[in-house]
C-alpha cells in the first residue's frame, strides 16, 4: 500500500502510496465508491478515521490552500488549489508522473505546520513550491523539511525544445537531455532547488514513475489512475 513511509518528527508522518493502494482519485473515470473505499482503507492503515485526509482540485496553477482544523468553511470538501497548508489537519496530493512534494514544519511553540504541492510542469515553472514555503512561514512554521516523492525523471520526460526553454528559463535546473538524447525536463530537479533556495532541506526524493511498474505513469498509460503523497499527525 505504501511506496515509502516513515515518522520524520514525533507524531509526524510523511508517506506516498503505490499501485497496490489502488487509483485515489476522482477524476479519471474511476467508481467513486470504489475510490472512496480505498481512501478509507488507507486512513485505517494510517490509524485515521474515515474521511480524515483532506484532497484538493488541481489544476496546475500556483494556489495555495489553507486548510483550517475543523472549519468547515475555510476546509471545503476539495479545494481548488495545487498546494494546501495545515496547522495539523492530514493533507494528501495525487500524481502520476507531476512531482509530489510533502513539507513539515514546526512553530515556536511546537505546533506543527503541514503541507502537500502538485509540483507538475506548469506548478514548476509558476512557483507553486515557493509559495507554498511561504505561506507555511506566514504560519509560523520554522525548521521545515520537504520531501520529493516518485514522478517522472528527467531521463525519462521529454519535451518540445521550446517548452524546455521556456521552463528552464524560469528554473534553470530543469534543462536536461532525455536518455536518447532528445529535449527534456527534470522536475524533480527544479523542485528541489527551488525548495533549497528557499532554506528548505530535501531529505528524499522518489524514483521514476514511468521505470517503475509498481507506480502510475500518466506518460505510460493516459488511463491510470493517480497515487498519493500524505501528511499527518499522530497522537
Amino acid at each position: 500500500m505504501f511506496w515509502w513511509r516513515t515518522e520524520v518528527r514525533p507524531g509526524v508522518w510523511v508517506a506516498f502510496t503505490d499501485a497496490g493502494a489502488g487509483n485515489l482519485a476522482l477524476h479519471v473515470g474511476d467508481d467513486p465508491a470504489e475510490v472512496l473505499r480505498r481512501r478509507e482503507l488507507l486512513e485505517a492503515e494510517a490509524g485515521l478515521a474515515a474521511g480524515g485526509f483532506q484532497y484538493m482540485n488541481q489544476v496546475h496553477g500556483n494556489a495555495v490552500a489553507f486548510i483550517g482544523d475543523g472549519d468547515e468553511a475555510a476546509c471545503p470538501a476539495a479545494p481548488t488549489a495545487d498546494a494546501m497548508v495545515s496547522s495539523g489537519r492530514p493533507l494528501a496530493v495525487m500524481v502520476a508522473d507531476c512531482v509530489p512534494v510533502v513539507l513539515a514544519g514546526t512553530t515556536s511553540g511546537g505546533q506543527p505546520v503541514l503541507a502537500v504541492a502538485h509540483a507538475g510542469r506548469p506548478g514548476v515553472a509558476n512557483g507553486v513550491l515557493p509559495a507554498t514555503v511561504d505561506r507555511m512561514r506566514a504560519e509560523g512554521a520554522e525548521d521545515i523539511r520537504a520531501w520529493i516523492g516518485p514522478s517522472i525523471c528527467g531521463s525519462c520526460y521529454e519535451v518540445p525544445e521550446g517548452m524546455r526553454t521556456d521552463v528552464a528559463a524560469a528554473v534553470p535546473a530543469t534543462w536536461t537531455t532525455t536518455s536518447w538524447g532528445t529535449p527534456g525536463l527534470d522536475l524533480p530537479a527544479g523542485a528541489r532547488s527551488q525548495l533549497e533556495a528557499r532554506g528548505v532541506a530535501v531529505e528524499y526524493s522518489g524514483p521514476c514513475t514511468l521505470e517503475n511498474e509498481n507506480l502510475f505513469s500518466y506518460r505510460g498509460n493516459p488511463a491510470t489512475g493517480r497515487f498519493a503523497g500524505l501528511v499527518w499527525t499522530s497522537e
